[in-house]
């Protein structure tokens, strides 16, 4: 017979250990924005042409989001893992020195699909682990990767003061995940779900289903547009400084990182929906403050610190609330992944192409729009009859 101790011990280590990966994870998903006007001048290219890298970061993540999700189903999941890692690093490393746009997009085509496979694995693998009770520690997941979103802003802004480019900031966090890798590569996997006969015969993908991942698309949409085009936002309106602007993301990532700690506490009190629904009632707040007073530096801060407080926690509720609902599988959150996947692609991407050929100001119209989605959608899985959402 097993030791009680040990059993209940290896589960947490396994959890920091994914703790410990998202703080990378964060750090390299976060490090595009502040170093987009870097990456256009490298390439010279325009703002419109550049924001295209966040197509191909996007089409990588969904596709490493998929073929990763079908991989944790079959395979041992931390070998998946240390593999995601180790070409996580290599393709991190590329990025500040590629000269050519279109090798660029390449790269972060790639760097997406390690992202994507490293992302559905944590998530994964943590749900198997804990289950029903996976809320706080979900929370806790998400709130590593905004430690590591809010950290890298900080040291992207002293790798630009210090050596007036960008290279650093992406060679300290490539270097950071190699030892990860080995780490990953000993490590026990956790065992596999057997999966249900219902998830075998396809009845989870349901309207229900679909609405979930349509959720994510809108709520991801809104996470990475805003935290990846504030800096730009600011900073081209004069609202603030480059050097400000650098802060002002890393104060994005900041409250975001304490709205994701706030939540390890509170998942374990409030139902998700009710979570959920609070969260988005505070975006719709932060765009009212951002919106009303457009040449405020004030209202600036006030409006990013409230989204970053209010977005944070909507990732990691709304998987706890898929899993309350549907037993969940590597290839389920694959598609919860890809949901995201298109919202992170679309929404930053659209921004850039109105922001020049309209105004910067499109920005927050733009986001607005898609925090109202996903509120709808919120309310309409909410209903008290959503048991009877199907297809069939």
């Amino acid at each position: 017979m097993d030791n009680p101790t040990r059993t209940r011990f290896k589960p947490l280590t396994i959890t920091f250990a994914y703790y410990v990966t998202f703080i990378t994870l964060g750090a390299t998903m976060s490090l595009i924005g502040p170093s987009l006007p870097w990456l256009a001048q490298h390439t010279l290219s325009r703002l419109d042409q550049i924001s295209g890298i966040f197509i191909a970061s996007s089409l990588g993540y969904m596709i490493g989001s998929q073929l990763g999700g079908r991989a944790y189903d079959r395979f041992p999941g931390h070998r998946i893992q240390s593999l995601a890692l180790l070409l996580i690093s290599l393709s991190a490393a590329l990025v500040p020195v590629l000269r050519s746009l279109w090798l660029l997009v390449a790269i972060i085509f790639l760097l997406g699909i390690f992202q994507g496979a490293l992302d559905v694995g944590c998530n994964t693998l943590l749900t198997w682990i804990h289950g029903e009770k996976v809320g706080p520690f979900m929370n806790g997941l998400h709130f590593f990767f905004g430690v590591g979103s809010f950290v890298a802003p900080l040291i992207f802004a002293q790798a630009v003061l210090a050596a007036g480019e960008i290279r650093w900031a992406y060679w300290f966090f490539s270097l950071l995940t190699l030892p990860m890798a080995v780490w990953f590569w000993f490590m026990p996997s956790p065992p596999i779900r057997t999966r249900t006969p219902e998830a075998v015969n396809g009845k989870p993908i349901n309207g229900l289903f679909l609405l979930i991942v349509f959720f994510f698309v809108f709520t991801v949409g809104l996470e990475l547009g805003f935290g990846n085009w504030i800096y730009t936002f600011s900073s081209r309106l004069h609202l603030t400084s480059e050097s400000g602007a650098a802060y002002l993301t890393s104060a994005f990532w900041g409250s975001f990182s304490v709205g994701r700690l706030l939540g390890i506490g509170i998942s374990s009190r409030l139902r998700p929906q009710t979570i959920l629904i609070t969260d988005l009632a505070g975006c719709l707040a932060a765009f009212a403050i951002l919106l009303l007073w457009p040449v405020s530096s004030l209202a600036l801060w006030a409006g990013t610190i409230l989204m970053g407080l209010s977005i944070a926690s909507v990732f990691a509720t709304g998987m706890a609330f898929a899993e309350q609902r549907l037993s969940l599988s590597g290839a389920m959150i694959g598609w919860i992944l890809v949901g995201g996947g298109i919202g992170g692609m679309v929404f930053p991407w659209m921004i850039g192409q109105l922001f020049e050929r309209i105004s910067p100001r499109i920005t927050m119209p733009v986001l607005l729009t898609s925090t109202l989605i996903a509120f709808g959608l919120l309310l309409v899985l909410t209903f008290p009859h959503r048991k009877n959402i199907t297809t069939e």
